[in-house]
């Protein structure tokens, strides 16, 4: 399945993404489920796909994209953890997962501008696979892991460079207001059992920059949902976001940043395409 949040005539929802448009889940089951946070869990998931066989009741271009999870309790990203990115940078692989943490406004939609601050030209772009959790738990082992992964999505974890390293905690460059994104839908982990088999591509007005598969992480998805678990229970809806390949904007010569009238493009292959422009913070 296919399952995004979104927002039409002014009302907050979530559904299935059909071949002829979205199927309103929050329409047919939001006493229960009011969002999807709310039916990552195994039968809630059963219930959306109980309604997938339904009529489409809008286009897909009928709504504005949310961020597929907009509420979640956690998001968890990890740094430095593709073996390109490692090499790119002058680092020695690390020795545990080097994690930070994210808001939930830093993130837009699908096909919702992100954007650059006034403080900052250094808006660099960092295309990511993002892990939705579906069932929770506490001190996961690996071999478990992938049993609580309600599905994927892609992410632009856009990073505000000068300020990522005004100290050496990245928070304040990583938490800008909508200057990521998130989407375009979640694919369901049943759609792909082996997540190392996706593959990734960041574009910028269709010049390829950064490809590379997801098998080149350092640290896998079970080894990030294992060591995550171990401190931090994990809830349905909770993301982890696994780090960036080789290629951002911050180590090329000369710098390469996101800029108003960008579109930038996040692309894994056999998950979607997460499309965003990019603009300026309105100011005053």
């Amino acid at each position: 399945m296919r399952l995004i949040s979104f927002e039409r005539n002014g009302r907050a929802s979530y559904g299935l993404v059909i071949d002829d448009g979205i199927v309103d889940a929050g329409q047919r089951l939001g006493e229960r489920y009011p969002d999807l946070q709310s039916a990552l869990d195994a039968s809630g998931l059963e219930r959306l796909r109980e309604i997938g066989d339904q009529p489409a009741d809008c286009g897909f271009d009928d709504v504005v994209h949310l961020p597929v999870v907009p509420n979640p309790d956690k998001i968890l990203c990890v740094g430095i953890n593709y073996m390109g990115h490692i090499r790119e940078t002058g680092r020695e692989p690390p020795a545990y997962p080097v994690l930070f943490t994210r808001y939930a406004d830093t993130f837009v939609g699908h096909d919702q501008p992100i954007i650059r601050p006034a403080e900052s030209t250094q808006l660099d772009y960092e295309g990511e696979l993002a892990v939705v959790i579906g069932t929770g738990g506490r001190r996961i082992p690996r071999e478990r892991a992938l049993e609580h992964v309600a599905g994927y999505a892609c992410c632009n974890e856009g990073s505000v460079r000068d300020y990522q390293f005004h100290t050496i905690q990245f928070t304040a460059g990583k938490n800008f207001y909508r200057s990521g994104s998130l989407g375009p839908w979640l694919l369901t982990a049943d759609e792909q059992p082996n997540p190392g088999d996706f593959h990734l591509q960041t574009r910028i007005n269709g010049d390829v920059l950064q490809d590379a598969p997801v098998s080149d992480l350092c640290f896998d998805i079970p080894a990030l949902i294992e060591y995550c678990s171990i401190w931090a229970p994990l809830a349905p809806g909770d993301i982890i976001v696994t780090g960036t390949p080789g290629g951002v904007g911050r180590v090329r010569k000369p710098p390469i940043w996101m800029k108003p009238g960008d579109t930038v493009e996040v692309d894994i292959r056999g998950l979607g395409v997460l499309r965003n422009s990019i603009a300026d913070e309105p100011v005053g």
